[in-house]
């Protein structure tokens, strides 16, 4: 059974109780925190290994409180997972770009936030291929060091940047990544620096990829990431 210990931020009594017992029912050790100074101070002295974030807090909003532990180098590696109303999608972005490694929203189902947990827990656990280590996803290989991407044994022809996306989501599957976290990553000489030239790399990439194309998956209002299957 899994003892992780899973911080729970969360001002409403009910979604406080509804969120503590699925996750205790899972074997997790589950830690409730009503406000975004007690989560801080939780936080510090318990080092949970993920915080399940409410956004709306009172005081110290979701937000602050997320930049504030992946600023503090004791707290940086504690992973995130923001609880947000369906109309936030600017705070989605924001709580993205701050550090917070995924995101559910309200109304959300108990299963899905237990699936989005382990899923975050393992992916904090697993060790990032090497920089130049060859990547290989059911019928697609990226090879970094040859600079060259493979579907179904066939080569595809792309550029520079479009590599480069690629190989930054493909490193990191089943995290979600905004536009301009993959243009702050992928800075290639052809990437405009706008929201609309993302989705257009994204359009051209997934059509060169044929077959494959479906595992770069759009994140509504969000971003973008590689599926995790």
């Amino acid at each position: 059974m899994p003892r992780e210990r899973i911080l729970v931020v969360e001002d409403d009594e009910d979604i406080q109780e509804l969120i503590q017992y699925n996750l205790a029912k899972e074997g997790f050790q589950v830690q409730i925190a009503s406000s975004g100074e007690a989560a801080l101070e939780a936080v510090t002295a318990t080092l949970p290994h993920l915080v399940v974030l409410d956004l709306m807090l009172p005081g110290v909003d979701g937000l602050e409180v997320c930049k504030r532990i992946k600023n503090n180098p004791k707290t940086m590696q504690v992973a995130i997972i923001m609880l947000t109303a369906k109309a936030e999608e600017s705070d989605i972005v924001v709580g993205l770009e701050l550090g917070a490694d995924d995101y559910v929203t309200k109304p959300f189902s108990p299963k899905v936030l237990i699936a989005r947990v382990r899923a975050c827990l393992r992916r904090k656990m697993q060790e990032l291929p090497p920089e130049h280590a060859t990547i290989r996803i059911g019928d697609l290989t990226i090879d970094p060091a040859k600079h060259r991407v493979t579907v179904q044994g066939d080569v595809v022809d792309l550029t520079a940047t479009e590599f480069g996306v690629l190989h930054f989501l493909a490193r990191k599957p089943g995290w979600v990544f905004t536009r301009q976290q993959i243009v702050d990553a992928v800075k290639g000489e052809d990437y405009a620096v706008t929201d609309r030239s993302v989705d257009v790399q994204m359009v051209g990439l997934r059509r060169k990829l044929g077959p494959v194309g479906d595992l770069i998956e759009t994140i509504r209002g969000v971003g973008y990431r590689f599926c995790e299957d």
